[in-house]
């Protein structure tokens, strides 16, 4: 249960990216993410750069973090990431994805 002062946190809506981004992950079915997703966007200064390490179960939704540390820093700074997947068939998933 989050306040509702901190509801808005949960929103994709909420950070600030392009209408571009927010349409493909709506049409994914992606509107909010998990309370403890706006909680790693939000410690220490993860958004301006800085090391975050977390541990979720599989399929939990750790790649939307990292994919949303990603995409705001590549917008923002208009830098280059680099995104190391485990298997060729997730980096062809994901190229396709983030395209």
């Amino acid at each position: 249960n989050v306040p509702e002062d901190q509801a808005d946190k949960l929103l994709l809506a909420s950070w600030g990216l392009p209408r571009a981004v927010l349409e493909k992950y709506h049409s994914l079915g992606v509107v909010q993410m998990f309370e403890w997703q706006a909680e790693c966007l939000t410690l220490g200064q993860v958004l301006e750069g800085k090391n975050l390490v977390y541990s979720a179960p599989t399929s939990a939704g750790k790649t939307l973090v990292a994919e949303l540390l990603i995409l705001k820093r590549v917008l923002e700074t208009r830098k280059k990431a680099l995104l190391i997947l485990p298997f060729v068939s997730v980096a062809k998933e994901k190229k396709c994805y983030l395209q």
